[in-house]
């Protein structure tokens, strides 16, 4: 009888490690002001999407990293996140095991630089792929993984926190403050996804806030008892109909909605163009311009997909940009805890 002897731990380490890399969305984003350094402190709820980017890594045939990529347009390979999360985090591993170089395929299903932090979450998958790769849980404690993967994390720009928690979480600071919140009751609620085909810079956003206050109008106060609120109702148990039932609340609960609109002229219109549509709140997650609308379903959320197209078709909807924006229905990934993590310094601008 033939057969084929099983693989060693050598062997397992030959195959590509595969990460999925989802997408977040703002349910809340109170900006609380300019900090001495630059940056701002932020408070939000955040929650993962099933909509998701894809990362392969295996042993590299050349001496150096290397990343191909499909989908949407991840801009110059040479600058992306993962392979700065794979130096980075080959850099804090020492020697303590073998870093070979690794060959990434990235698959892009997630719109770039649209308030949806596709690129930190691919740097998260990044870095746990990477350390999987190179088997360094034989060699380091959990503890001692768990304190590295902080640690890249952290210098790897501020929505990257968020993404190793893999759930529902209160961010705040920078960015580096991450409380997870208990699961979501109920069933996934469903998310549309409308997002321009134009790149919109967090970075910028943050300037328009900074430069033009009274062109872009907020009332941090309520907009952090609206975050505040949610966070505590979601740490009591609160369940998809109740969150569902406060889109209306959720949807204007978000500071950066009004330089979003000095930065893309005609996002404003977009909104209100879905508002009329679809008679539902529509949020802003984020720096944008993604815009999102819940419901209680991933087929309601398809029928309302369904619906943005046939406005488009007919010239109802009119987005920004110069292609047709990107139409994904998707469901909120809120099921699973995670251990809570606290980060310190990130490089960038977030979350958004």
């Amino acid at each position: 009888m033939g057969g084929t002897d099983p693989p060693t731990p050598a062997d397992r380490r030959l195959a590509p490690v595969i990460r999925l890399a989802p997408a977040k969305l703002n349910l809340t984003l109170a900006v609380e002001g300019r900090r001495e350094d630059g940056f701002h402190d932020l408070h939000s709820v955040m929650v993962p999407l099933a909509l998701a980017d894809r990362l392969s890594l295996a042993p590299a045939a050349a001496t150096e990293d290397t990343l191909w990529a499909s989908g949407f347009d991840a801009g110059p390979l040479h600058t992306n996140l993962v392979l700065r999360a794979i130096v980075e985090t080959r850099s804090a591993l020492g020697r303590a095991v073998p870093t070979p170089a690794l060959a990434a395929r990235l698959e892009k299903h997630i719109p770039v630089a649209a308030g949806l932090a596709g690129g930190s979450s691919d740097a998260a998958a990044a870095i746990d792929g990477a350390l999987e790769a190179w088997s360094a849980a034989g060699a380091l404690d959990a503890t001692a993984i768990e304190e590295l993967r902080r640690r890249v994390a952290a210098r790897l720009g501020s929505d990257v926190p968020f993404f190793l928690v893999g759930a529902a979480a209160v961010v705040a600071g920078r960015g580096e403050r991450v409380e997870v919140l208990p699961p979501l009751r109920g069933t996934a609620p469903g998310v549309l996804l409308v997002t321009p085909d134009a790149r919109v810079s967090t970075a910028a956003v943050f300037a328009a806030l900074d430069a033009e206050p009274a062109a872009a109008p907020r009332d941090s106060r309520s907009t952090r008892a609206s975050s505040e609120h949610l966070a505590t109702e979601w740490r009591a148990g609160l369940g998809s109909s109740a969150l569902l039932d406060r889109a209306g609340i959720l949807a204007s609960a978000n500071d950066l909605a009004g330089a979003a609109d000095l930065v893309l002229p005609g996002l404003r219109s977009l909104r209100r163009s879905l508002l009329r549509q679809l008679r539902r709140p529509v949020g802003l997650s984020g720096s944008g311009p993604s815009l999102w609308v819940l419901y209680a379903s991933a087929t309601e959320a398809a029928d309302a997909a369904n619906v943005v197209r046939a406005g488009l078709a007919d010239g109802m909807i009119v987005a920004p940009g110069e292609g047709r924006p990107s139409i994904v229905a998707t469901t909120i990934d809120a099921a699973a805890p995670a251990p809570s993590t606290d980060i310190l310094k990130p490089e960038q601008e977030g979350p958004a």
